[in-house]
């Protein structure tokens, strides 16, 4: 009998989906076989407790770490998947400690526990670029007054506003048409860290809408282009580069370090695959798309809807042209992002109504903003009462990848994720 808790395969930690909706035990303590489960404290490294409602320690039940494990899942839904990824084995870059030992000089996940321990999960990356504790803003240096004093005069921000938004975290998927004004006005207002995510050159047909690059970047990565340009309006932004396809394997080690994420992709299967993950990941995402004359933008917040709720399945292949087949005016681009840019320091400062709920339609050619309500659906496959999508896909199967693809920006995509996967099996 379960008794409340998850089924799980010991050796990986793997857990059973049916049992993620049995109900709690009844009482205080659950039991197994007549007898208490051990309570047990986990640590959480100060890149996950976000996650955890920035908990540095959480109690759980379990009688080894993988129960463990489960059950913290169980009180924070997606916290296995910040710990083993997409796989079934702890990954590489994670260790887990049991009272300060390794569990690999124990016995793994299948590590027995008894009342009073300790469990630490410990990201052992290297770099630390997005690991690195939250940083504060004391006082404003008189540099830092003058630069920003058309923000601090503003009674919705003012100095308090401005620490805010130098303390906020923002990854940016893709630095093409709208990665680029969204990461321009960014480092304008002051943000503390821009994460820029795109694994492309620069071609010089970019050069028609993505103002992060110039004429001297042709053949340059993006990722670092956008860097540099960045840097050059506003040097004390720390920008971090992810010159690498977001996939399944890296979209939460990728995600976890950041307050929100803007997604700009060009492609539906990173589209659902951001989506998913800031799900799972409790992150707001700001969602902008663009094609010819026309643009949308919304926001999700955590629990509120999400992507699959106004798009539950992506169009046939082929059906929807990109901007490399069909064109997009350049300037759409700047009016799109700039919203999405606005979107994200409303969400900082906390003032304004956002666009979650509400998706904003702009017809660049009639000079026309249309808005439509959109609402979470219960029977959504990710966010819904009973969700059916538990973890992280293969997104260019749902996308038609599997079956072939005629859009030149998915194929490109496509055949970066594949490079990404077979050189971290060499």
């Amino acid at each position: 009998m379960d008794h409340g808790h998850l089924h799980i395969d010991r050796a990986t930690g793997v857990i059973d989906p049916e049992t993620r909706r049995s109900p709690h035990a009844s009482g205080p303590r659950a039991h197994t076989g007549g007898s208490v489960m051990p309570a047990v404290s986990v640590y959480i490294p100060t890149p996950f407790r976000k996650f955890t409602g920035n908990r540095q320690h959480v109690t759980a039940e379990g009688n080894d770490v993988a129960e463990v494990l489960a059950n913290v899942d169980k009180q924070f839904p997606g916290f296995r998947a910040l710990v083993f990824g997409s796989g079934t084995e702890v990954p590489r870059h994670i260790n887990i400690y049991v009272n300060k030992t390794e569990i690999g000089s124990l016995d793994g996940v299948a590590t027995k526990l008894a009342e009073g321990d300790e469990v630490a999960v410990i990201p052992a990356m290297a770099g630390g670029a997005g690991d690195e504790p939250r940083r504060r803003i004391g006082a404003l240096t008189a540099e830092q007054v003058n630069r920003y004093s058309r923000h601090i005069i503003m009674p919705q921000v003012g100095p308090s506003g401005q620490r805010k938004i130098m303390e906020s975290s923002v990854l940016i998927i893709g630095a093409g048409g709208l990665g680029s004004p969204i990461a321009v006005y960014l480092a304008l207002a002051g943000i503390g860290k821009i994460g820029v995510v795109d694994f492309d050159v620069v071609d010089i047909s970019n050069l028609q809408r993505q103002i992060l690059h110039q004429n001297a970047d042709i053949g340059k990565p993006k990722a670092i282009s956008a860097k540099e340009t960045i840097n050059a309006y506003n040097p004390d932004v720390d920008v971090v580069t992810h010159e690498v396809p977001i996939t399944s394997d890296n979209a939460f080690e990728i995600i976890a370090p950041y307050d929100y994420v803007i997604n700009g992709a060009d492609n539906f299967a990173a589209r659902y695959l951001v989506n998913d993950a800031c799900h799972f990941l409790k992150k707001p995402l700001i969602d902008g798309s663009i094609l010819l004359f026309e643009g949308q933008v919304t926001v999700y917040l955590p629990g509120q809807g999400c992507y699959r709720c106004l798009y539950p399945s992506p169009p046939p292949p082929g059906l929807v042209p990109s901007c490399a087949e069909a064109g997009v005016l350049g300037a759409l681009c700047g009016t799109v992002g700039t919203i999405q840019a606005t979107e994200v320091l409303k969400l900082i400062l906390g003032v304004g109504d956002s666009l979650n709920g509400r998706l904003l339609l702009y017809d660049a050619l009639a000079m026309e903003f249309r808005q439509v309500r959109i609402r979470r659906d219960p029977h959504c496959v990710l966010c819904g009462d009973e969700p059916t999508v538990t973890e992280l896909i293969d997104y260019e199967a749902f996308c038609g990848g599997a079956f072939g693809h005629t859009n030149e920006e998915e194929k490109k995509a496509m055949d970066a994720a594949k490079a990404a996967r077979e050189k971290a099996q060499v």
